[in-house]
């Protein structure tokens, strides 16, 4: 016969609490957010803190063109941290909220829903849809971020639509504009073929593509007297085409090149192959290139120092374009790849 199971339930002495045993805050918090807005909680913050030492922290805003994600999540709650601890601290810590309302990924949306391209919408009908467009999704972030139970002045945020802030800045750079910090110049800036536009560093999207390296050899238009005795002295047919000869990773440079550039403590070696040409590349990357290359009938007839090949041989011609180009000194050239020349494209 077994044993009955004794219940020790009625012998333990457990606290009573009224906390739930699930915190259950899904249900929970819009009820908690709901009653903090009803307290007027932020303004009461506001008030209490009125004529404190100001604490100003400088919110980058926000992107007014989709959902909230995690990144979002995680800037504005630890902002939200720091803004709490600064007025608990006795600081006057306000946070005003704002959007980011311009730039190419809104009107790249907004193409999309229209179906048309930049060429055939009327701009002042398409400026309309982007501020529609924007505030659109404003609206939808303002709740997700209360939502976040991040405390701000959200019925005062600042817009960059609003013709009030486009005002100031038309201001500043006038002022910027008087005291001379404005002027005309040049630079590479990323470029957008299909939006017609420049884009910043953080819109550009790579894609991971394998190209092939090649070499090219770039001729030595002209040799004056001194190079042509220094060719026969060593040897060399001076009739034979002389050239550098270059590896590079990004083919499609090669219209932009203006320069070659050489080590000046590196070993330079003259390479005669018979009847063809003569190449320069440097002598440490010979048994390389023989392997790669399948070299057999070749000699060197001379090394000579970078900062010597320079001075003797300052210009060559571009492999394929009607112009010259300069030689030049660069200690971050390396025998590590390659042939110990590096071609230079701004």
């Amino acid at each position: 016969m077994e044993t009955p199971k004794k219940s020790y339930k009625e012998t333990l002495n457990l606290p009573d609490t009224p906390f739930a045993m699930k915190a259950g805050l899904a249900q929970r918090e819009p009820g908690m957010l709901a009653g903090w807005e009803q307290e007027k909680l932020y303004e009461r913050i506001r008030k209490k803190s009125k004529g404190q030492p100001k604490y100003v922290l400088h919110d980058g805003p926000p992107y007014a063109n989709g959902q909230i994600h995690i990144g979002h999540a995680l800037n504005k709650v630890l902002k939200d941290m720091i803004v709490k601890f600064e007025t608990m601290r006795g600081f006057d810590a306000k946070y005003v909220p704002g959007w980011d309302c311009h730039g190419l990924p809104i009107e790249v949306q907004c193409l999309k829903e229209i179906g048309k391209s930049k060429d055939e919408v009327n701009p002042a009908e398409f400026r309309k849809q982007a501020r529609q467009y924007a505030q659109k999704y404003v609206a939808i972030q303002k709740e997700e971020f209360k939502r976040l139970g991040i405390f701000g002045d959200w019925d005062h945020p600042y817009l960059t639509m609003n013709f009030s802030y486009q005002a100031k800045i038309a201001e500043a750079f006038f002022t910027l504009f008087e005291k001379d910090y404005i002027f005309r110049g040049e630079k590479p800036v990323y470029w957008s073929t299909g939006c017609e536009t420049a884009l910043a560093e953080a819109e550009l999207e790579y894609q991971d593509k394998v190209s092939k390296a090649i070499f090219v050899k770039f001729p030595i238009r002209e040799t004056g007297t001194k190079q042509l005795k220094f060719l026969q002295d060593c040897g060399a047919d001076p009739k034979l085409p002389l050239s550098f000869l270059i590896w590079t990773t990004t083919p499609w440079t090669l219209p932009a090149n203006v320069g070659v550039a050489v080590n000046g403590e590196m070993e330079y070696g003259f390479y005669v192959f018979p009847g063809k040409d003569i190449f320069i590349f440097a002598k440490s990357l010979e048994e390389k290139l023989k392997t790669k290359m399948g070299w057999a009938d070749y000699q060197c007839v001379r090394t000579v120092k970078g900062e010597a090949l320079q001075k003797m041989f300052p210009e060559y011609q571009h492999p394929f374009l009607e112009r010259d180009g300069k030689v030049i000194l660069a200690d971050y050239v390396s025998d590590e790849e390659g042939t110990g020349l590096v071609h230079i494209a701004p």
